[in-house]
């Protein structure tokens, strides 16, 4: 089990939120200040970090995983157990140097709902399908 600590909002209150997780199967356990804890099972870590934002929309998580532009690659989430994404540019095709640790610190672009994610992702594919910058 590794543990990593990030930085959360809640009502405008920094804090920080414990995370412990394990790759296979991969597992998620935030525990807050406040003494909430809960535990999430999904594909990858970036998928659980995707439940527990869902979960708890009140929280901005400042991550690289609760980025909009942030997703993981098949690949990476099969390689990283979902730990490395890519940082996605619209028109713009990924490479090495987009990628990320989901659990590093960000505070630009947070969202509350992992569908924005996804929509955001399929908005990038078809930028740089039809070669728009």
């Amino acid at each position: 089990m590794t543990s990593k600590n990030i930085s959360i909002l809640i009502e405008d209150r920094l804090e920080v939120a414990a995370l412990e997780y394990v790759r296979h199967p991969a597992t998620l356990q935030i525990k807050l200040e406040d003494g909430w804890t809960k535990k999430f099972s999904g594909l990858d870590l970036y998928e659980c970090l995707g439940k527990i934002i869902k979960e708890r929309p009140d929280i901005k998580f400042l991550c690289k995983g609760a980025k909009i532009s942030v997703r993981p690659s098949s690949m990476s989430s099969q390689m990283s157990s979902g730990i490395v994404a890519y940082e996605h540019k619209l028109g713009i095709e990924a490479s090495r140097k987009d990628i990320v640790n989901i659990f590093d610190y960000e505070d630009q672009d947070i969202i509350n709902d992992p569908q924005k994610q996804t929509d955001y992702f399929f908005c990038w594919l078809e930028s740089i399908k039809n070669g728009s910058h």
